[in-house]
């Protein structure tokens, strides 16, 4: 299964980096071609499920998810989300984990696991780039908005 990871620091107080990430359907106005919609109700915490729906058309399919694990922040103690993902298709986990960075900056730290099913092992350094730049670009976008 492709795992990847990044990092980013951004000049953010911790909780407010941690909203910005874990706002699920602001995921769908940075991921190309994604819509989010959260399943269950608010607010979110353990066992809170949503479904990301990628592409276009009948090209289209469903990556539902639920949360597994919800630390967030307190004062200057890190906090973690872990997703899990229960799709038919796409499959494996996220972890996304907030904590106190240099002067006074807020460090993200994401890692995930992701396997598209039926795609043969061969495609995994692909998916594993791809995957990286994609969501890379979305935590930028997400901790630049407000």
């Amino acid at each position: 299964m492709p795992f990847f990871s990044f990092e980013r620091t951004v000049p953010l107080p911790l909780d407010e980096a941690w909203r910005r990430l874990t706002e699920w359907p602001r995921h769908g106005d940075v991921v190309p071609l994604t819509r989010i919609t959260v399943v269950t109700p608010a607010p979110t915490r353990e066992g809170t499920r949503f479904v990301a729906r990628s592409g276009l058309g009948p090209l289209s399919f469903n990556d539902p998810m639920e949360v597994t694990v919800w630390h967030p922040p307190v004062d200057d103690e890190p906090g973690l989300c872990r997703l899990e993902k229960r799709g038919r298709i796409v499959l494996g986990w996220v972890e996304i984990e907030v904590r106190p960075g240099p002067g006074g900056r807020a460090r993200v730290v994401w890692r995930e696991e992701l396997r598209v099913r039926l795609l043969p092992r061969f495609f995994d350094g692909v998916v594993e780039r791809t995957s990286r730049a994609v969501f890379g670009r979305a935590v930028n976008r997400l901790l630049r908005r407000a």
